[in-house]
């Protein structure tokens, strides 16, 4: 009897099952999406620790005590701006005592941000901020500061937010920063949205 009509028989062993391969495909991707999903949250803190880091971006650097108290100061002044600003849902009023100061590069000063929540409600910000030029970032240190830190005002409260700094003097032989004349610091409050805690 000849078998040319029938079809060939399937032999189950002989190639791989649908299903499995649709099932490795799907968790493969969803592998993936979970690791993208991953890689976008840690980018932000990331790249916040390169910026710091390297001061890219106008990022300023940060510095303990201990390393600003063996700082010399150059006897040269330069003149650091202080620019408030705050994002339209966050009902603050954001700004510096003194909006200029004169420094001496190389000496620790004290600059006073003040914020008042001008809801009728408790409302949590944070900040962010940047140096211009951009390229005095890496020279502009701050020993102590207020920003990446969530900040919660009661109804009506007004609080003095200090930051303590210097610019490093050797923002005086860089090419790129040598003649700079003026810095300017500035910062943006963003609200935080506490239901999602």
């Amino acid at each position: 009897m000849s078998d040319q009509g029938n079809p060939p028989k399937h032999n189950p062993q002989s190639s791989p099952a649908r299903p499995n391969n649709n099932v490795k495909t799907a968790l493969m991707a969803g592998a993936i999406a979970i690791s993208m999903v991953g890689v976008g949250f840690a980018a932000v803190p990331l790249y916040q620790i390169f910026c710091q880091v390297t001061g890219f971006g106008g990022t300023t650097m940060r510095v303990d005590e201990a390393k600003a108290a063996i700082v010399k100061a150059s006897g040269k002044k330069i003149y650091v701006r202080f620019d408030a600003n705050q994002r339209s849902d966050l009902p603050w009023e954001f700004k510096p005592e003194n909006p200029v100061e004169q420094t001496v590069i190389g000496q620790k000063d004290m600059a006073i941000f003040t914020a008042k929540n001008l809801a009728a409600r408790p409302v949590t910000g944070i900040a962010t901020f940047n140096v211009t030029p951009t390229q005095a970032g890496k020279y502009f240190n701050k020993i102590q500061c207020f920003c990446f830190n969530e900040q919660t005002l009661k109804a009506g409260e007004e609080v003095r937010m200090p930051v303590l700094y210097y610019v490093d003097p050797k923002i005086l032989t860089d090419p790129d920063t040598k003649d700079i004349e003026e810095i300017t610091l500035s910062y943006t409050f963003f609200p935080v949205d506490q239901s999602e805690k």
